[in-house]
Parts: structure tokens; sequence; C-alpha cells
């Protein structure tokens, strides 16, 4: 008896450890297809052995196997507990915007607010009409990287609503919602360009600086801080005298006007930074308008009439560099070549030195200078400055080659007067001026006479007397008495032997005979270098108040 209760005893154990083993791998399976259930399709297999080892996981097993149905008895005997899923859905369900969603996150609310099956954040929002969208922006930079290219730090903000995003009724106590670019990637923006821009970028030292808020209402404010290099087309007419009128358009690229339309922001459309100060340009004033423009193309997506925002700004050249840096300089080369006036006419080696090395120096600070600037086809008010400059310069490299030639000259030049007419006309036409010399002394030794006989032809009338300044003496007969005549005058008496012929003054015209003088070459070469003192500084300042008056309009 003692055995036999002894082994009821122990078939007794046996039977609950087996009952305890059994409910305890139970529990274990029922708490792994708990897990199992909440896990996606897609983490079940990113989870799953890629390898075939011996103990695979058991997402391998379910998956690998066929689904095993429990049979009722079972069902039955276990307590209220979740069953395993036996498959995954292939598109995850839609998240009800029901409970207390003002205590979720912002991240997980907008998660639900804009999940895909309620929200397409790549289309606008659904409407009638086209969508308004206001734009306003700060410009805190502007700088000349080129003469036909600018760059702007500026902050831009649109402005619009989307209905799409209210939430005032499904989460009354949520506040306006801030976000950076995470939230941006989650809604639906419009797509603004620059049209006139060359490159740009968004800012930002750890991420892009954007910057998201959405009201309950759903409106939603989208700002981000940008750098861009755009095209100005410039008139150099007038440089560096010039005023340049510059824009940024503002353009949907998606949508035309009839689905979206920008504008202005009302109050204040653009503002500029107090502190704005350009290197080369002082900004006079700028604009604002909006306008309509055809797209460029007559089919397939961009085809319409596109909404454009024009932000128009006129600047004007601060010439402060360049008078100091090229007018200043450029006027003292001049003067530096009117030095030569000061040296004698054969110091050839002084005067060829200055002069060569002042235009050599003109043609470097020239050169620098047009060098920065585009090649238009068209003449600019600097080249004019030292195309003036430069024949300056060049006449008076020719003015010492000129007086050089006369001082090396051996005979005198002869000279009517002493004056600028005379002097510079001998001294080009040496020759000719000798010749009207001879002339001049021939006629007044030799002129044609008309002679009046005391005897036989005593009626000269008084207009051949006005032609004549000689009388002519003939011969008589020895028995008769001629009276004798005796005259003074500074020509010398011609004789012949058939006529005496004495000169006489043509008194009735009042005129005396012409006196010519002689100058030494040196003494030309002088007298020319001595004007040049005077009319070269002259003439550069008349230039100088034709130029400045012309360049400021006036």
């Amino acid at each position: 008896m003692t055995y036999m209760a002894t082994f009821k005893f122990i078939c007794t154990l046996m039977t609950i450890s087996s009952i305890a083993v059994a409910s305890q791998s139970q529990d274990t399976g029922q708490t792994q297809a708990q897990r199992l259930g909440k896990l996606s399709q897609r983490q079940i297999y990113a989870a799953s052995p890629k390898s075939n080892d011996d103990n695979p996981s058991l997402a391998t097993i379910l998956y690998s196997q066929p689904p095993q149905t429990t049979p009722p008895s079972q069902l039955r005997a276990t307590t209220m507990q979740q069953t395993v899923p036996t498959t995954v859905p292939d598109s995850p369900t839609c998240p009800a915007l029901e409970g207390d969603l003002d205590k979720l996150s912002v991240n997980q609310f907008v998660t639900k607010l804009t999940h895909e099956c309620r929200y397409d954040k790549v289309t606008r929002p659904p409407m009638t009409g086209p969508l308004n969208v206001t734009v306003q922006i700060d410009i805190m930079h502007i700088e000349a990287v080129e003469q036909l290219q600018f760059k702007m730090h500026m902050l831009v903000q649109y402005r619009y609503h989307d209905y799409r995003l209210q939430y005032e009724k499904i989460s009354p106590n949520r506040g306006v919602m801030l976000g950076e670019e995470p939230l941006r990637n989650k809604i639906w923006v419009p797509h603004i360009v620059l049209t006139n821009e060359r490159e740009n970028s968004i800012m930002g030292l750890e991420g892009s600086d954007q910057f998201v808020s959405i009201s309950p209402e759903g409106e939603v404010i989208y700002s981000y801080r940008m750098t861009a290099t755009i095209y100005c087309w410039m008139d150099l007419k007038k440089f560096p005298f010039d005023a340049q009128e510059c824009h940024l358009e503002f353009r949907s690229w998606t949508y035309n006007g009839s689905k979206l339309l920008l504008t202005w922001d009302d109050f204040e459309p653009v503002k500029v930074a107090n502190q704005l100060h350009l290197t080369e340009f002082e900004l006079q004033g700028y604009r604002t308008y909006e306008k309509f423009v055809p797209a460029s193309l007559t089919r397939g997506a961009f085809v319409g009439n596109y909404s454009v925002l024009v932000f128009e700004f006129k600047l004007q050249r601060e010439i402060g560099f360049y008078i100091m840096d090229y007018f200043i300089p450029s006027t003292l080369l001049v003067a530096t070549s009117w030095v030569t006036f000061w040296l004698q006419a054969d110091n050839a080696a002084p005067r060829i030195t200055l002069g060569t090395s002042t235009m050599l120096a003109f043609i470097t600070l020239a050169q620098g200078q047009s060098r920065s600037l585009p090649r238009v086809s068209y003449i600019k008010a600097s080249e004019i400055w030292f195309l003036a400059c430069t024949v300056f310069i060049f006449l008076s490299m020719a003015e010492f080659a000129f007086v050089n030639i006369i001082w090396r000259r051996r005979k005198k030049v002869e000279l009517k007067k002493v004056n600028s007419k005379y002097i510079l006309k001998s001294t080009l036409t040496p020759k000719l001026a000798r010749r009207e010399l001879q002339k001049s002394s021939s006629i007044n030794q030799l002129q044609k006479s008309h002679s009046c006989s005391s005897l036989n032809e005593c009626g000269c009338n008084n207009k051949d007397v006005s032609y004549n300044n000689y009388l002519t003496v003939h011969s008589f007969p020895s028995t008769m008495e001629i009276p004798r005549i005796q005259t003074e005058a500074d020509n010398d008496l011609m004789s012949t032997d058939s006529q005496l012929t004495i000169p006489v003054p043509n008194n009735l015209n009042g005129l005396e005979d012409k006196k010519w003088t002689s100058m030494t070459p040196q003494e030309v070469a002088i007298w020319i270098d001595r004007r040049s003192r005077i009319v070269f500084p002259c003439a550069f300042i008349v230039f100088n108040v034709f130029y400045w008056a012309f360049v400021y309009g006036l």
C-alpha cells in the first residue's frame, strides 16, 4: 500500500508540471504573436533572417509555413485574448482623426493630418478659382558681382490658405503649429521661381533655413532665407555716371494665372534693411507691381498667362572710386606731358623720355579700367575721356617733334608780321614765304609805268596817274633848255640810254611799302613752346567744361 500511494503521488506531480509547461509555452506564443501583429509587413520581412541558420525567428516560421487554424475547443478554453494575425494587409489603414488629439505632439498630429489617404502634397488645394498667394520679401544685402550681375540676400515669405490643414474643430486647444524643413516636406507649398536669376540657394548653417507656420484656420506661412545672383541688363553709355534700373521677377513655375495668382502684400510688400549699403551703388528708390506674361511655349505644360510679381529698384553708381583712381590720375598724366614745353627744343632725350613714359602710364591706366567692363558695341563716357586724354598727350609729343625740326633749320624765317598767323604760315611753308618776299621786292623796284611827254602829251588824266607811280622823262634836243628835277627817294634811280625813270610814290592811295622781317629758327621754336604753355591747358579746360556738362545732362 505504501508503494502504491507513493507511485500515485509521483504521477500527480508529473501531470501538474506538464500542464504548467504547456500553459507557459502557450502564453509565450500568444505574446510573440501579439508583437508580430503590431509590426508591419515591411518590418517583419526586415527582421527575418537572410541566412539559413539553425534557430530561425518566429517571423520566419510564421511566414514560411501555411497558416493553421485553432480548434474551437481550444479557442473556448482560452481567455479573452487577441488572436495572432495570419496575414499582413497590402496597404496601411487610414488613421482616424478621433479621440483627444490635443495630447499628440506636433509631429504626430501633422503625420495624421497629412496622411496620404486624406492629403495630397503634390497638388494645390482643390478649389474652383485660383489660389491667392501673397508674397513679401525682406532684402538684407545687395552687392555687385560683375557689371551685369547682382547678388542679393533676402528673406522670402509666402502666405496662402490650405483648407485641408484646418484643425480648429478636431483639435480646438491646439495653437499655431511651427516647424522647419521636416514640416515643410509634409505639406504642399507653391513652387515660385526667379525668372532673371543666374543661380540661387537656400541659406543655412546646419540645414536649410526654412520655416513653416500653420494656423488652426488653415493659413500657411512659408518663409526661407535665400541668396540669389540675378542678371541686370545695364545701359553703360554714361559709365561711370550712370543710373541703372534692375528688377526681380517672381513667377509661378507649375500653375498659370487661372489656377495660382501671385499678389504683393498690401501692408509692406518689400522691406529693405536700414543699414543696407552698397559698395559701388546707392539705392535711389524702388517700386512693386504685378503683371501677367504669356508662356514661352504654345504647347505642352507651360501654356497660358502666368502671374508675375516684379520688384524694380534704381541704383546710382558711386563715382568716388573712379574719380580717385581714374580721372584724377589721368588728369595728372596729361598735365605731366606739358612739362616738355618748358624744356629747350634741342633737349631731345629728356623730352622723348617724358612723353613716352607718360603715354605708356596712361595706356596702362586705361586698360586697368576697361578690363572690368563688358564689351559693348557703343561708346561709353569713360572711353570719351580716355580718348581725349590720349589725344592731348599725343599732341604734346607731336609739338616737340615739330619744334625740334624747326630748331635744326639754318635759314631764317621771313615774316610779313610777327604774329601767330604769319609765324606758323612761314614756318610750315618757308619756300612759299621766300617767293612772296622776292615778288614783293621786285614789285617795289620794277613796275610798269605810264609815260607822259611834257611836249606832246601833257594831258594825263587822274585815272592814269592813280595807277602809275613812275615819271618817265624822254631825251630832248640839245638846243632846248630843260628844267632840272631833283628828287629824294629810298630806291635808286634807274637810267637807260634813252630815258630817265624816277619812281614817285602814289600819294593818292596813301599806302606805304610793306616791310618784311625775319626770325631765327631757334626764336620760332621758343615762341611755339611759349604759346603751347597757354594753348594746351586752356584747350583741356574747355574740354572738361563740355565733358562734365554732357555727363550730367546739362
